[in-house]
């Protein structure tokens, strides 16, 4: 293991961030998990700004929207939906349930399996969400123009393709 280098080992330093078989430098804001975090953060920025319910998280919404799209489902098929793991899921479901957003109730033919439905509350607040969510979608894509966004848009679901 390499030691540290000092305050005044800029050469170190370097050598410690090059591949060592090609020599390529490592420059830890080229890469894609650094800028995808960058964007994340700053699509979520504009999501707290433009939320009409400040209580509501951008991943809260998400679910909202995937249970009005598909109808009802349980939190195992929301979670997919939405690329929610169970844990977190769980928490949503009980806050959201908690504010009267969407009702949790045993399904009729297997009483093991719990499914969610948006209440009239919670589509009363997706719908007045709806122009904020176009303005934060509009603003994250700002800067790019019309065949940058719908490359980015295209890239990034061929990223995530696999993970479905």
């Amino acid at each position: 293991m390499p030691e540290p280098p000092g305050d005044n080992d800029a050469a170190t330093r370097s050598d410690l961030l090059r591949h060592p078989e090609t020599g390529e430098e490592y420059v830890f804001s080229e890469q894609v998990g650094h800028l995808l975090r960058r964007a994340y953060q700053r699509n979520i920025a504009l999501f707290q700004k433009f939320a009409t319910d400040q209580q509501l998280t951008s991943v809260q919404f998400a679910v909202l929207l995937a249970l009005i799209e598909a109808g009802e489902g349980s939190p195992t098929e929301i979670g997919r939906l939405t690329a929610v793991d169970p844990a977190t899921m769980r928490g949503i479901v009980q806050r959201l349930s908690k504010r009267g957003l969407l009702t949790v109730v045993a399904d009729q033919t297997d009483r093991r399996k719990l499914v969610l439905r948006v209440t009239e509350d919670g589509a009363e607040i997706v719908t007045r969400m709806l122009p904020g969510a176009f303005e934060i979608t509009r603003r994250t894509l700002e800067g790019l123009n019309n065949a940058e966004q719908v490359a980015l848009l295209y890239l990034l679901n061929k990223l995530t393709q696999d993970l479905d």
